[in-house]
């Protein structure tokens, strides 16, 4: 049985980016880079500008999603363009997914959810586009109902190979 499950999606315009490492100052202050700062503050904008005010639960168990779509290089063959656009080849460089997700994770600490600790699972695809962009999904990660009795039946059945 499948509980239906709260979900928010919007979109981000624009060639993704990651999350650059912080920078130091030579009296020994940390600062936050502006091409990150800047990317956080798109990503807010477009969340509050596509879902309004909709926020999760403090206690919320999150999955957040990123399709980051890059756009096409310039050079290439058709042939190659074309595979391109179909996901056949997809992107292998900078920015790593990882940096991609904690960009999107960090900026919406606060906005979407209380916390990005809230977030108990995620997943990155890059592609490629003509149409450069990141679509983000937050969801509750989905509720699975067990019997307390299949836990005890299912470590009977492996301390059996123990």
């Amino acid at each position: 049985m499948e509980i239906e499950r709260r979900k928010i999606a919007f979109t981000v315009a624009g060639e993704p980016k990651g999350k650059e490492r912080p920078r130091f100052c030579h009296n020994g202050q940390i600062y936050t880079p502006k091409q990150t700062t800047i990317y956080e503050q798109q990503i807010i904008f477009d969340y509050y500008k596509q879902c309004g005010n909709a926020k999760f639960n403090e206690n919320s168990q999150l999955e957040l999603s990123v399709s980051a779509y890059f756009k096409i290089p310039k050079s290439g063959s058709k042939k190659k363009k074309a595979e391109m656009r179909i996901g056949g080849i997809r992107p292998t460089k900078k920015p790593d997914g990882d940096n991609i997700l904690k960009a999107v994770a960090d900026a919406l600490n606060g906005v979407c959810y209380k916390d990005d600790k809230n977030i108990v699972k995620m997943s990155i695809e890059k592609f490629y586009s003509d149409v450069p962009r990141i679509e983000v999904v937050v969801q509750e990660v989905q509720k699975v109902e067990t019997d307390e009795n299949d836990g005890i039946e299912m470590m009977k059945e492996i301390l059996k190979y123990l």
